[in-house]
């Protein structure tokens, strides 16, 4: 049986979240987009609230949900303020799952407590200088050295990279090249030869820190290895799978903010003596925008299902992602249409969703990248 309204916890959920941004966020969306303020103190309030450890069974100190409510709590922050959103999904699926997914009972007790309670803030590292959608090429390379591995190397536009406590972090152990030539490890603030690099200056999620992390004969235990030497990349690559339904989520987040933005404008402006919604040109725009948001919403929440299945998700989240990425530019872009010339002012929130929109499609695999991995799946058949 299939079930399209959101369920009593969403709900309930949702206007937790809606009541928690517009009084600890909203009011703050400007002033941490024009000086790049990353907030560190709200991640905490958000941990106290739960949605730092959402994925996180109760017994590590999670909130115990599953992808549907995670889902609903990216995209209601990323309507306030995407950046947010993004640090939220950055936080939740990447760092803190892949230490859920792969790391062993004393690892998951060290570490998943601290970043479900938000007193510790996740960064996870895979993308390098040279290597963007080419990951196997990776230059960052760690050599065993008795119970310790020497690092040396650096990752690049990497979330949370100067605030972060925790960072999981893929690094070639191997061949360059070889898929399997890859390990996972835990690298904690702090480690001698673990540092930060340069802050990014963004055209839009600017209020989400993004940097470099530098290894420069850093010694890291043996002990902070997530599963077997050489699984790094595979690893990734079934993080990346509920990664993507994270971006997903952000991108509906972006449109629905978007949407609703133009939509209450378009009733306000007069031109002519009437509201402009009652002119077709308007009213058109509105309802490819509607139609859209309401697809992407369906792939996503078709994806979250397989996922809390355990049922292949690979496509089906490329897909959401792809799709609900591409649309929330498209729609922002007519956001700021129907807005007019004040849509290209800061005076309306629709010029911020229009710059944040566009890392949607690039960020955690490509628009062409996702096009690489639904064909290959599609061609298998």
């Amino acid at each position: 049986m299939m079930h399209f309204d959101y369920s009593e916890t969403q709900n309930m959920i949702a206007q937790s979240i809606r009541d928690f941004a517009d009084k600890n966020i909203k009011p703050y969306v400007m002033e941490w987009d024009e000086a790049q303020t990353f907030p560190v103190p709200l991640f905490k309030k958000l941990g106290e609230m739960g949605f730092m450890g959402v994925l996180v069974p109760e017994e590590l100190g999670g909130s115990g949900l599953g992808y549907h409510e995670y889902i609903t709590i990216v995209e209601e922050i990323s309507k306030v303020d995407p950046s947010i959103g993004l640090s939220v999904a950055a936080h939740n699926s990447l760092c803190t799952n892949h230490i859920l997914t792969f790391g062993n009972d004393e690892q998951k007790k060290k570490w998943v407590p601290k970043l479900a309670s938000g007193e510790h803030l996740g960064a996870w590292g895979l993308t390098e200088h040279n290597t963007g959608s080419d990951a196997a090429g990776m230059n960052t390379t760690a050599k065993k050295d008795g119970d310790y591995w020497i690092v040396n190397g650096a990752k690049n536009f990497i979330t949370h990279a100067i605030s972060g406590d925790i960072s999981v972090v893929i690094v070639r152990t191997g061949e360059k090249g070889d898929s399997r030539g890859m390990t996972a490890f835990v690298f904690e603030k702090g480690m001698e030869g673990f540092s930060s690099g340069k802050k990014e200056n963004k055209l839009g999620m600017r209020a989400s820190e993004t940097a470099e992390l530098i290894f420069d004969n850093c010694r890291v235990p043996d002990a902070n290895r997530l599963g077997e030497v050489g699984e790094g990349f595979i690893q990734a690559m079934k993080i990346l799978d509920g990664g993507r339904i994270s971006i997903g989520a952000l991108s509906l987040g972006v449109a629905k903010g978007a949407y609703e933005a133009a939509l209450k404008y378009s009733k306000e402006r007069q031109q002519f003596g009437k509201p402009i919604s009652e002119f077709q040109g308007i009213s058109f725009k509105l309802v490819d925008m509607a139609t859209e948001i309401e697809a992407s919403e369906l792939l996503l929440h078709k994806a979250a299902f397989l996922k809390e299945q355990h049922r292949p998700v690979t496509t089906a989240g490329a897909m959401a992602k792809m799709y609900a990425s591409e649309v929330c530019v498209k729609v922002a872009n007519e956001a700021v249409q129907i807005h007019g010339g004040y849509g290209f002012t800061k005076d309306f929130p629709v010029e911020k969703f229009y710059r944040d929109a566009k890392l949607c499609t690039i960020g955690e695999g490509t628009t062409e990248i996702q096009k690489v991995v639904i064909s290959r799946n599609l061609l298998k058949e």
